[in-house]
């Protein structure tokens, strides 16, 4: 817990943060959900389609939440290390609060989807357990000259497209085949089981790749280098036609639910885009009115996401909802009036808890 609020941040990154945990609160009352299967046959599908993940191979407005989840959390890096150091802490305790935090965000993201209704259950597909292990890897190398970080990059990738078409287990053989790729082989060592959604453990692999380039980019904003924007934008484009060019190409095709070389190097260039734009209205423009709503979450995303993760989905959420429906019935509203009606007012409540917290300076972190 921090009571220091905002003292030498990045009013961009607390921006997109919170722009990104906003998203993530209303996707947790379900209205996505809703607007999407009600709009089936109609053109508005279209806009609601963007905020589920694709089924497997193509792209989404969703898909890219978690790799800017990733990324932003290189970019505090940079930034939390570049503060310690300066206050003479050493290698070696930046390396045990390093390693703590890592244990931590691996106990929250398996306590996330440990309790089931059939019993406890042992999962790794949770974004926290990923991070705890792209957080470590981005450390770790932290102090190697950038063109090393962005070699382990590129290696992250070329060992995920080496492991998936080239190790041939019986029944794990097709690299991009959803229930049937080496990701999912690994799940059923790590876990005995496969995940129905086709999401594996090993995305840690290759998504490691957002949170070293986060840690690239927030050594690049603390720099005096004049051209941040430029090499911003540059990379990110370059990145996108690297991306999306491997899978026009049909080398590799963009799945972001096995995290794909080309989903990771596509979904970089649209991180690196949507901060270069951030960057570039609030730090460089100075446009910082009205960006509270977006802070007071964004400075308290650990916390936010823990809650409606697993109170909000075990308890809360429904428990508001209830009480929402059976008060609209008196009215007799219809469906979509009722689930505008509850996702507002759980996330209304949910963000004045982070409200509560800003005012009186409470900051949970690891």
């Amino acid at each position: 817990m921090d009571s220091n609020p905002s003292a030498g941040r990045l009013l961009s990154l607390d921006f997109l943060r919170g722009f990104i945990m906003v998203l993530l609160a209303v996707e947790s009352t379900g209205l996505y959900g809703y607007l999407y299967d009600h709009s089936m046959g109609r053109p508005s599908n279209h806009l609601f389609i963007q905020f589920i993940h694709h089924p497997w191979h193509g792209l989404h407005f969703w898909d890219l939440v978690q790799p800017a989840f990733m990324f932003m959390a290189g970019v505090a890096l940079a930034y939390s290390l570049n503060k310690q150091w300066a206050n003479g802490v050493t290698w070696g305790q930046s390396f045990k609060k390093t390693l703590k935090r890592c244990g931590w965000l691996f106990f929250w993201g398996v306590l996330d989807y440990a309790v089931r209704p059939k019993g406890l259950s042992f999962e790794l597909w949770d974004v926290l357990t990923q991070l705890s292990f792209t957080t470590l890897v981005a450390f770790l190398i932290f102090r190697w000259s950038n063109l090393a970080q962005i070699g382990v990059c590129i290696g992250l990738l070329l060992l995920t497209e080496v492991l998936y078409r080239f190790t041939n287990v019986p029944g794990f053989d097709q690299p991009f085949t959803d229930q049937h790729n080496f990701g999912n082989y690994v799940d059923t060592l790590l876990m005995n089981k496969i995940n129905p959604g086709g999401w594996v453990a090993i995305n840690c692999i290759p998504t490691a790749a957002h949170t070293i380039a986060g840690a690239l980019v927030g050594k690049l904003l603390l720099s005096d280098n004049k051209q941040k924007l430029q090499y911003l934008i540059g990379w990110g484009l370059v990145c996108l036609l690297i991306g999306f060019g491997l899978d026009w190409l049909n080398i590799t095709p963009i799945i972001k639910r096995i995290a794909t070389s080309s989903f990771t190097i596509a979904s970089l260039g649209w991180c690196l885009l949507f901060l270069s734009l951030s960057y570039w209205w609030i730090d460089i423009k100075d446009h910082r009115q009205r960006l509270t709503f977006f802070l007071v979450i964004g400075m308290n995303s650990l916390f936010i996401y823990l809650f409606f993760e697993i109170v909000g989905d075990r308890w809360f959420t429904g428990y508001i909802t209830f009480i929402s429906d059976h008060v609209l019935n008196w009215f007799s509203a219809g469906g979509l009036i009722k689930a505008i009606a509850a996702a507002i007012c759980v996330f209304g409540l949910e963000w004045g808890m982070c409200y509560f917290l800003y005012k009186k300076k409470i900051f949970f972190k690891l």
